[in-house]
């Protein structure tokens, strides 16, 4: 199972890691906080404070095409909220 999908790349996760030194994640589903917490030590070497995690609905999307107006949702995700230390930063850019 991988734990860490993806990092949330949002102006609000950017404010959020500029100011408290957290950042955002979306996770699998059935991971738990312990094992978010050893999966970002072991992929970022850094030493995590605290996760938070949140369930986040899928909003619902419509679109209007021939056969009238098509409603859908988009899929729902976990996201944990990382804390690390203080000192200690988190570069997605490195990797690439």
């Amino acid at each position: 199972m991988e734990i860490l999908k993806k990092p949330v790349l949002t102006e609000k996760a950017s404010i959020l890691t500029e100011k408290s030194n957290r950042y955002a994640f979306k996770v699998d589903h059935r991971a738990n906080k312990i094992e978010i917490k050893a999966a970002v030590e072991q992929m970022f070497g850094v030493n995590v404070e605290s996760v938070n995690t949140m369930v986040i609905t899928g909003k619902t999307k419509s679109r209007y095409t021939k056969a009238g107006n098509v409603t859908g949702r988009a899929p729902k995700y976990k996201k944990a909220i990382i804390t690390l230390k203080d000192g200690e930063t988190i570069d997605f850019y490195s990797t690439i």
